[in-house]
């Protein structure tokens, strides 16, 4: 199968899926180019032999046609600072314009088209509306992990229409081989840091690592409910209800496979979900009515870490704590560390998901993990073992 280091890009107009759907503050600058700089090594080998590169990609949600907040001419800046030259703007994706402003590329230059979801055939994965993007270009590279989740025009549709020119940018690239990495090549013994508010947002892929890791560190607020399902008294945590059983059972299949799964066993609790409130450390079994579970505790803290340091693989996915409150942050940040530590002394470990990934970047630690996966859901759904549509269809 070829792929982009033995592709022959001379001559060839590229068309390159990115995933630039990034933050931007009232000025309408960007505040975060982690998305952007990640396919930059793609973008660039793509120039280095000879190509020129058209880039498509969305950003954010336009309810119907144009709006001024979601064009990505406010990114273009950003763009040519980072990939090191002026960038052509097409004004919209499809169109007159956009044919003109493609046919006439030379080697060796960039466009980038208007936002595509200024157009619903975008997110409908209209046919019509996908030749039109693919008569732009001769190849198709699909460089989004971010959004190969979506069976959409830009990201599956359109590479039925590249049957011999079609592959993954760098980025995607990267991203198959860490999670594979974790699933299916994992050095023992795998450890999976699994946090967030909800147990429901993450069953599956506890039920998936299950098969896979010897290790499951639960944290965050879904370990309430992992408390109160073994008879704690978890005070105003966060908990559901509807999903104590499945707690349950999730610590019956794990003893079953034996699977060790860390709890933790002490937790900073507050009198109210503000950084005004007081705290108190308290057992997690045992938190006083009124009092609510906002962060582990220094005896969690230490558990985990050891377990950690221990680890050859580490996945992690959702933070330990309430961490955007400074009061509140110390678990997070320390489980941050930890794994940083775990890779200077040879682990590989993977980050994804939002929050972890926020996490990450908030304590400067990005470059010092193996690998920060650029797509929350995709990432997800990837663990939970489904197939991909934007992957798919450069495999099949």
């Amino acid at each position: 199968m070829q792929n982009i280091d033995n592709y022959n890009f001379s001559e060839k107009k590229v068309l390159i899926r990115v995933d630039f759907n990034v933050p931007l503050n009232d000025k309408f600058e960007v505040t975060d180019n982690t998305r952007i700089s990640a396919s930059v090594p793609t973008i660039k080998k793509v120039l280095k032999g000879g190509g020129a590169v058209i880039l498509m990609s969305h950003l954010g949600r336009p309810k119907s046609g144009y709006e001024d907040k979601f064009s990505l001419k406010h990114i273009v800046k950003e763009v040519e600072k980072l990939v090191g030259q002026p960038i052509k703007f097409a004004p919209d994706c499809i169109g007159v314009e956009a044919k003109e402003l493609a046919a006439s590329l030379k080697p060796g230059e960039v466009l980038m088209l208007e936002n595509l979801r200024f157009y619903t055939s975008e997110t409908k994965g209209d046919l019509d509306f996908t030749e039109k993007l693919a008569k732009l270009g001769d190849v198709y590279v699909n460089d989004a992990f971010g959004t190969a989740h979506r069976a959409h025009a830009s990201t599956t549709i359109i590479a039925q229409f590249f049957p011999k020119d079609k592959m993954f940018g760098y980025l995607i690239e990267k991203e198959i081989f860490s999670v594979s990495k974790v699933l299916k090549g994992g050095v023992s013994p795998i450890t999976a840091i699994v946090g967030g508010a909800k147990v429901s947002s993450k069953i599956v892929i506890m039920e998936q690592l299950l098969d896979k890791v010897d290790n499951i560190i639960i944290g965050g607020g879904m370990a309430y409910t992992f408390a109160k399902a073994q008879g704690g008294n978890i005070g105003s945590s966060l908990v559901e209800m509807d999903f104590l059983e499945t707690a349950l059972d999730i610590l019956a299949k794990a003893k079953n496979k034996k699977v060790t799964i860390l709890l933790p066993e002490d937790t900073l609790a507050a009198d109210k979900f503000s950084e005004e409130a007081n705290t108190q450390v308290c057992d997690t079994n045992n938190i006083p009515d009124g009092w609510m579970g906002m962060d582990i505790g220094e005896k969690a803290i230490a558990s985990f870490t050891n377990c950690i340091l221990d680890s050859k693989t580490i996945l992690w996915n959702g933070p330990v704590g309430v961490f955007e409150m400074n009061k509140f942050q110390n678990g997070t940040k320390s489980i941050a560390m930890a794994v940083a530590e775990a890779t200077k002394k040879g682990a590989f470990t993977l980050v994804g998901g939002g929050d972890s990934v926020a996490a990450v970047n908030k304590y400067n630690l990005a470059d010092k993990v193996s690998h920060v996966s650029t797509g929350g859901g995709a990432m997800l759904e990837y663990l939970e073992g489904k197939e991909l549509p934007g992957i798919a269809a450069i495999l099949n």
